[in-house]
């Protein structure tokens, strides 16, 4: 077999580099698989031995038969003792389906479009837009710059290393609340001052996953969800999509207006009602004290629930975070969402939603559904990092750097957008509420900072007749970031309003 067509085509077809990450048997088995693909390998072939393929490729022959054995492993050859390598009869007769159709060449192609009718979902219509953009402003999104990398790692090899992580992996059922579940609620009962157990809470991917298990189960078709005058846009998607039918209500300095619900709805008439009480979205505004204790004894007289997502507690700067609506609640009137780890890495970061009893039952039906095995791995590690306090000492140090990055914006805001526009320096939170004096469009604005290589995504952007305002995310910036930012803005509206 010295010189047999498949030894010249191996020599001459094969290569692979000994520096990729990709180890070299899995690069080889690659290109021996392709080539059985495209028929250069036809079923039966003999190949080399692993004597004769460690020589052609100038590998040690330990690696000649790792290639062998994946490709065996596959399904793609068949070794058979002291006879041979053979390429296998199954990995070649693949057999097309024969679709009746008039070009034969349709066939190659994947459909375009479905062939039956299925159900358009205008309010879930994707908010995403891309920007080759070198500068964006969000509306408020943590940096992950950052995140601990280097000990991010050492936690995440020690939570894999649990002997107890192939149990739980393997359980059919739970039969006691897990180690997750147990340290989540002794940190809300110490940071938020509730007296929940572990019975009244469920972890979920995601604030919106909340939300969304929340509305299944509140919202009927024309149900009523009263929400903040310009309220969260996603937010307003999942009860759109739940078939709600929603109300907005005034926002002014002390937050949602309390006394306006009294006077414009009747008992029965409302199914809930959606705050962000420590920080309006997207005005930052806090609800005041009085009218949280309003809103909680409305509920109850009105029969209403009350939704308070909480996606910003952990960061307050300034005094300590008013506590939630939800620590003085005895009537189990208040549904309550938030957010763990936001100084964490996306992946790892989790929502979840503190209820009654028989409210957190019916949700893990439905999160059973939608996430019935969750992610071990990642309940393991913030387990760990709730129990030995790290959580608390990263989130304390990334305050530090935020508090200092809310202050640079507000320097430069004043320096640059005084005579421009309005703004409140917000005690907490990684955004804050820009209130141009003179109305442009806001579109136009954002089309032109865009040129100058800067986005401003359409979800930051809030215009009507009496706002004309910007919810500018700082998180993500550093102080050098946003002297360049802040230019980029004042440039491209100082160009808008010569012009109008």
């Amino acid at each position: 077999m010295k010189n047999s067509p498949v030894n010249t085509l191996f020599k001459e077809t094969i290569n692979f580099d000994k520096s990729a990450a990709q180890p070299v048997y899995i690069q080889v088995a690659q290109q021996i698989i392709n080539a059985i693909q495209r028929k250069h390998l036809n079923e039966g072939t003999t190949l080399p031995g692993t004597r004769v393929l460690s020589k052609l490729l100038k590998i040690h022959r330990n690696t000649a038969v790792a290639i062998y054995d994946e490709l065996a492993s596959q399904g793609w050859v068949e070794i058979i003792p002291n006879k041979g390598t053979f390429i296998s009869a199954s990995a070649v007769q693949k057999r097309k389906i024969k679709a009746p159709v008039q070009n034969g060449n349709e066939t190659s192609n994947y459909a375009t479009n479905a062939g039956f009718p299925f159900q358009n979902s205008f309010h879930l219509a994707s908010t995403t837009q891309t920007t080759k953009a070198k500068y964006t402003i969000n509306d408020g999104k943590p940096d992950l710059r950052l995140h601990p990398v280097h000990q991010f790692s050492r936690w995440y090899s020690a939570a894999m290393k649990r002997k107890t992580l192939i149990k739980k992996w393997n359980r059919s059922n739970e039969i006691s609340y897990s180690l997750f579940q147990t340290e989540l609620c002794n940190y809300l009962n110490a940071t938020r001052d509730f007296f929940i157990k572990p019975e009244n809470l469920i972890s979920t991917r995601s604030t919106e996953m909340s939300l969304y298990i929340v509305s299944q189960l509140l919202i009927k078709q024309n149900d009523v969800v009263l929400v903040g005058n310009l309220s969260n846009y996603a937010a307003n998607m999942i009860f759109h999509q739940a078939g709600a039918a929603i109300k907005t209500i005034p926002v002014d300095k002390n937050g949602l207006d309390v006394d306006y619900i009294r006077k414009h709805f009747i008992k029965n008439s409302i199914r809930c009602v959606y705050v962000c009480a420590h920080r309006d979205y997207p005005t930052t505004v806090t609800l005041s004290a009085e009218r949280r204790l309003a809103l909680l004894a409305l509920a109850k007289e009105f029969g209403f629930a009350i939704i308070e997502d909480d996606y910003e507690y952990d960061f307050q700067y300034d005094g300590a975070a008013m506590l939630p609506i939800a620590s003085a609640d005895t009537n189990g009137l208040v549904i309550y969402l938030g957010k763990l780890g936001q100084s964490l890495f996306p992946s790892f970061q989790t929502g979840f939603i503190v209820a009654p009893k028989n409210v957190i039952s019916e949700a893990k039906n439905y999160l059973q559904l939608l996430d019935e095995q969750g992610d071990l791995i990642q309940q393991q590690m913030l387990s760990e990092l709730i129990h030995e306090g790290e959580i608390h000492r990263l989130m304390k140090k990334n305050i530090v750097i935020y508090k200092q990055r809310r202050d640079s914006l507000s320097n430069l805001l004043t320096q640059n957008f005084s005579k421009i526009a309005t703004w409140q320096i917000p005690a907490g939170g990684l955004a804050i509420w820009l209130q141009f004096k003179k109305h442009i469009s806001l579109i136009k604005l954002a089309k032109e900072t865009q040129k100058n290589d800067l986005f401003l995504p359409k979800t930051i952007l809030y215009q009507d007749k009496n706002t004309c305002a910007i919810r500018f995310g700082f998180g993500h910036l550093e102080k050098e970031e946003m002297v360049i930012v802040i230019k980029k803005l004042k440039n491209a509206y100082t160009k808008l309003a010569s012009i109008s």
